[in-house]
């Protein structure tokens, strides 16, 4: 979005704004943080709270579809970087192990010796993913915040699928 248009559009939110509209556009940034009591509660509970209110204020449907972008975006980023990172897990435990001349467990043994570079690679792309967990979670109280001193908030590296 281009910086005078997002400033004409602040000037006539805050015109505009009561104290009902920025709780609302505050609670659908934090009920992302209901997906650690319910299972998708990332999506439900924005999409419920977006879907209710958004024909009352622009400012809630902006806030509705900046959240509900956001999550999409994080659900899409940590699809594609488990799909990248197990291959290496999965090829690192089965290293060590002969398939054609499997004795059974009795001769079963862990060696933990050199560690395979997919070890570090995986690891790598772990570690990736808690950085991103962590990111995420400042996103959203920084967008919470924004949402309650009446401001606009563009969350990084989100698809815009609601436009």
């Amino acid at each position: 979005m281009d910086i005078y248009l997002h400033k004409k559009l602040l000037y006539t939110f805050e015109i505009m704004l009561d104290n009902h509209q920025k709780n609302i556009a505050t609670f659908i940034h934090l009920s992302t943080f209901s997906r650690f009591l319910i299972p998708f509660g990332n999506f439900i509970g924005p999409i419920v709270l977006w879907v209710t209110n958004k024909e009352k204020s622009t400012f809630v449907d902006a806030h509705g579809k900046q959240a509900i972008n956001f999550q999409i975006s994080i659900l899409l980023y940590a699809v594609i970087l488990g799909t990248i990172s197990i291959p290496f897990f999965i090829f690192n435990m089965f290293d060590g192990i002969n398939l054609i001349d499997f004795n059974g467990f009795h001769d079963f043994h862990i060696n933990i010796g050199k560690p395979s570079p997919l070890l570090y690679i995986g690891g790598g792309l772990g570690a990736i993913a808690i950085i991103g967990f962590i990111l995420e979670l400042v996103f959203i109280v920084k967008a919470s915040l924004k949402a309650r001193d009446g401001e606009l908030y563009q969350y990084p590296i989100t698809i815009n699928f609601l436009k």
